[in-house]
């Protein structure tokens, strides 16, 4: 039995025995008031053993209510437990007057609104950490049509930035002899290319020249947070066909000198926007780099999701014939199996894709293809724009099929960050840079400036 194992049983004695304390619960379904009230009690609490089967007891509960109910019980976490404004102004004078450790420890007790310390104790019930960031994926769905729940989600977000840490998370490799409930969780998650049954995750995960590899958390048990599939080939792949042909060439794993990051899946929707997928992508690549040190090249064949919406919406003027040019090029469903209209719209629409990636921003000054704000943001290049990458019916709807190889140099990857981070500059390959003046088809290997 692991130590973790033994910490779960440890918790839930000491939550049985505390329920004990408690008395019996009743068996009528638990209510919103009666949540809250327990939550008043949990929080005002200082027994450890009582502490955690009061926090058991609003989580067992909680999960019970229904949607109108959980919506119900968020509100009155909003409302309920605010930071006290006067103890703030007080605290505040007494920082501005005095700058001691002791008043700043002062201030920013004063500032912290109780529901974190809610959540911290409710963290204790065994199963507490999962629970919390089921109440969060609940609760975002309501965040855009009830904003004062941005409180409760600023609390949680701040809580899980330091629970998750890249320090608690294990890097494990997914194999074919993973145990069977994990290996259902990546069919589930794939969120990129979808996995079809058993005979398709073998493919992505058995042969000598796939991998795939997991972060997990000690609190969360077997149920990933991200996962990455990584494809060895000799050299860079341009369409995800390629990647994913059940008829591929078999070689000999010493000849791969490239390592190719295909799909990147977050798992859980409560952790949305804590960032895993810079360590995922680095640590794997070092650990490849380990394991086959001939491997020279670790790229990615990612998607462009939001170009064809984008693109739709007449981004810029400067481009608006050209958006109007291109869409009128690609209204039939099939406009790739004809010859001179795909040629004509690789013509029209490669530059604007280079365009949208290097040029086009969003209101904080940012690339606003989400896909290049992570990659560059990482440390990675624009390595090369790909022509009908991904033909499949999603890949057409969102980028008229485009793909793009994003390279990670490993020894460039710490000077891109900084240099996007405080210039916001994009690096690229010039070939990419080269599209966006006239069309001009990619050498095999990019030079990079």
């Amino acid at each position: 039995m692991s130590r973790l194992s033994l910490f779960q049983d440890l918790l839930t004695t000491i939550s049985e025995r505390g329920l004990g304390l408690l008395g019996p619960v009743t068996g009528s379904a638990p209510t919103v008031e009666s949540l809250i009230d327990l939550c008043d009690i949990l929080i005002s609490n200082r027994g450890e053993a009582s502490g955690v089967a009061y926090a058991r007891r609003v989580l067992r509960g909680y999960k019970q209510l229904d949607d109108e109910q959980c919506l119900e019980f968020y509100r009155a976490l909003a409302n309920r437990y605010h930071p006290n404004v006067d103890e703030v102004k007080q605290a505040s004078d007494a920082y501005i007057s005095d700058q001691t450790p002791g008043s700043l420890a002062g201030l920013l007790h004063a500032a912290a609104p109780p529901r974190q310390e809610l959540f911290r104790r409710l963290n204790l019930a065994p199963g507490g950490t999962a629970a919390l960031v089921g109440l969060r994926k609940g609760l975002l769905r309501h965040l855009k049509d009830e904003p004062a729940l941005q409180a409760i989600d600023n609390d949680l977000k701040y809580l899980f930035d330091s629970w998750f840490n890249r320090g608690f998370l294990v890097l494990q490799h997914i194999d074919w002899r993973t145990p069977a409930n994990v290996l259902e969780k990546i069919i589930e998650y794939e969120a990129v290319h979808e996995i079809n049954g058993w005979d398709a995750l073998r493919r992505r995960v058995y042969p000598p020249d796939r991998r795939c590899f997991a972060f997990f958390h000690p609190a969360i048990g077997d149920e990933p947070l991200i996962f990455v599939e990584v494809a060895l080939t000799r050299g860079t792949p341009a369409a995800i066909a390629d990647v994913l042909d059940e008829q591929r060439e078999q070689f000999d794993i010493e000849e791969a000198r490239t390592a190719v990051f295909y799909s990147i899946s977050n798992c859980q929707e409560g952790l949305r926007g804590i960032s895993f997928g810079n360590f995922l992508i680095k640590q794997v690549a070092e650990e490849l780099a380990s394991e086959l040190p001939q491997l020279k090249r670790f790229v990615t064949l990612s998607p462009l999701p939001g170009f064809m919406r984008w693109l739709q919406n007449s981004p810029d003027g400067l481009l608006e014939n050209e958006a109007k040019q291109a869409l009128d090029t690609i209204t039939e469903f099939d406009w790739y199996k004809h010859p001179e209209q795909m040629e004509k719209a690789e013509e029209l629409l490669m530059p604007i894709a280079a365009y949208y990636l290097l040029k086009a921003k969003d209101e904080d000054r940012l690339p606003i293809d989400p896909v290049t704000r992570f990659h560059i943001g990482n440390g990675a290049s624009l390595d090369r724009i790909n022509w009908l990458g991904n033909i499949s019916p999603r890949g057409l709807r969102q980028s008229a099929g485009i793909m793009v190889n994003y390279l990670y140099d490993l020894k460039k990857i710490e000077k891109i960050h900084e240099s996007y981070v405080d210039n916001g500059t994009i690096a690229a390959s010039r070939n990419v840079r080269s599209e966006i003046s006239h069309h001009k088809k990619p050498a095999t290997t990019p030079k990079h400036e």
